[in-house]
């Protein structure tokens, strides 16, 4: 029998990485929705990058604490799929919101640092897009790795984007700013995890902890007639 050519995860990543396109044409087809269609395409479309981009630094937390190899694989699909949406963000604001009047969209983003933060994540995640393929991995050698590490930059630069275009307090967490700040938190703790010391001890005690657990308990012996 012919053997499935791809993993349950594989299949979750591509479905959930559609879902976001697919739901919003959806809406958009049956006038569901907001009353302010370009915020919310915006909005929703901004926020599903974000999410896949913190799902790409998932996996590798998830390889280290578990030893869960398959995540890896899946990071680049990732990657790419946050650039996707993080491009289809771009274009809305930039065509449907401005109509592709440049200069008023340039005044806009020089007035607004939330919008400065956001264009320098977006240009930063350009090379990382056109270079997420295998050739170019061969051809940049090691600097493939190091060009590929601007993510523990461009992660928290979204962060300030997405909490800079919410209404609220941050301190008392009033309003909108309590999905940003859990994204945020999110964030920091894989950009811990990536300091050497404490990804070699977390590495150190996730192996120990599993030897534990796959230690197998001596047979009982079977008495024989």
């Amino acid at each position: 029998m012919k053997k499935f050519p791809y993993t349950p995860l594989q299949i979750a990543v591509h479905l959930y990485a559609w879902s976001g396109l697919v739901l919003l044409l959806f809406d958009y087809f049956t006038s569901n929705l907001s009353p302010n269609p370009i915020q919310d395409l915006e909005q929703r479309t901004g926020r599903h990058a974000i999410t896949l981009l913190v799902l790409s630094l998932l996996c590798t937390p998830i390889n280290t604490i578990f030893k869960w190899s398959e995540p890896l694989k899946r990071r680049r699909a990732l990657g790419v799929y946050a650039f996707l949406y993080a491009a289809i963000h771009m274009i809305i604001f930039v065509d449907l919101d401005f109509g592709l009047a440049w200069s008023s969209v340039i005044k806009e983003v020089i007035e607004k640092p939330r919008l400065i933060v956001g264009v320098i994540a977006f240009i930063l995640l350009i090379p990382l897009a056109l270079t997420s393929f295998d050739i170019w991995k061969k051809r940049l050698g090691k600097n493939w790795k190091r060009l590929h590490q601007l993510v523990y930059l461009i992660a928290p630069l979204v962060f300030l984007h997405y909490i800079w275009s919410k209404k609220g307090d941050l301190l008392s967490l009033q309003g909108e700013v309590l999905k940003p700040m859990i994204y945020g938190l999110i964030i920091g703790i894989f950009l811990i995890f990536r300091i050497p010391p404490i990804r070699k001890a977390l590495a150190s005690f996730s192996t120990r902890s599993l030897a534990l657990l796959n230690k197998k308990d001596p047979q009982p012996k079977v008495d024989t007639p």
